[in-house]
């Protein structure tokens, strides 16, 4: 072989081992890069892969918790339909006035002024009337009426609607029925059956929605109302007005306490001018006996204590001598004023 070949071929040789040393040193920098890039990852892909569990288990929850409620959706929306078939009979909805009626009274502090009647008495033109819901006593013997018996049909027509346009139907029956309900009460009168009473009562609807409804169809409705004296309230107003009732109560009290205070102090100034007229009595008594007894102790000394020394000087007496009584000097001192005190006016 020719030398010039055989120098081509070790250089040829060289540079393919160079070349494959480059390579070879590439790749072995190459894992450990990679060895390296996995190392700082590792960190980031665990917080992931825990993030991917609690974010799993938070669904699970999710999934729970739609589910019950879902079912808490489901037994409120039987408890609805339940609730506005009890309430289209007359005489549950009738009974849940009363029971809201009651409620309003507690709250306002006023049951013991409140008296409720479910009955119906006799007495009236045609035939029997009926009672008012519920009697507020007033401050002065008066009574104010409140009836609750609302025709709420037409409102739970419109809750159970399909449509808009039935539901606008059913409301505007609503507030015919409202308007119609309040002149029928107007016509009753009831201040005139329970005397003395303000020529007023009081309409109840157990709701603000109730008087919502019929005032978008009727803006005039409040006005018409009192113009035939008649008071439209919600559980709000009612109260208001019940604490207004409450204060009167409260004052009048407080006017009864002073009354009562004023007739204890006239009466307890009265028995203590008697004593104070009995004490000055008896000072004066204890004065005469004071000049009883100096009197009787000077006749002591002046006639019997030298009778008794002379008797003794003779031989008469015994081996004691007599007592001397001594004088008491002073008086009793007198109350002033005690007899200028003047008798109170009888109330």
């Amino acid at each position: 072989m020719p030398s010039g070949t055989f120098a081509a071929v070790i250089v040829f040789a060289l540079l393919a081992g160079a070349a494959l040393a480059a390579v070879w040193s590439r790749a072995v920098a190459a894992k450990r890069a990679a060895e390296q890039a996995s190392d700082a990852t590792r960190p980031i892909a665990d917080t992931l892969t825990r993030i991917e569990t609690h974010i799993r288990e938070i669904e699970a929850q999710r999934q729970h918790m739609l589910g019950g409620l879902e079912q808490q959706l489901g037994a409120l929306s039987r408890e609805t339909i339940a609730l506005s078939q009890a309430l289209r009979v007359p005489n549950a909805r009738g009974r849940w006035g009363e029971l809201t009626l009651r409620r309003v009274a507690e709250l306002a502090g006023m049951s013991p002024y409140c008296d409720f009647d479910e009955q119906v008495t006799g007495g009236g033109e045609g035939g029997a009337r009926q009672r008012p819901d519920m009697l507020v006593k007033l401050p002065g013997g008066r009574t104010l009426a409140v009836d609750a018996k609302v025709p709420l049909a037409a409102y739970l027509d419109a809750e159970a609607a399909p449509d808009g346009a039935a539901r606008e139907a059913a409301l505007a029956r609503h507030a015919q029925q409202v308007t119609r309900h309040m002149a029928a009460l107007s016509s009753r009168e009831y201040w005139a059956q329970f005397q003395p009473a303000p020529e007023m009562v009081v309409l109840f609807l157990a709701g603000d929605h109730f008087l919502a409804a019929a005032l978008e169809r009727e803006p005039d409705l409040l006005d018409r109302a009192l113009a035939k004296k008649v008071l439209i309230a919600t559980p709000m107003t009612l109260i208001s007005i019940l604490k207004g009732v409450s204060y009167g109560w409260r004052q009048e009290k407080l006017a009864r306490n002073a009354e009562e205070l004023r007739r204890i102090g006239a009466e307890f100034y009265d028995r203590l001018r008697g004593f104070a007229e009995v004490y000055a009595e008896s000072g004066r008594h204890l004065a005469k006996a004071l000049d009883a007894y100096n009197r009787t102790a000077g006749s002591w000394d002046a006639r019997v204590l030298p009778s008794l020394r002379r008797m003794s000087e003779l031989g008469a007496g015994g081996a004691n001598e007599a007592p001397v009584i001594p004088k008491v000097d002073g008086a009793a001192r007198e109350p002033q004023g005690v007899a200028g005190l003047p008798k109170l006016p009888e109330a």
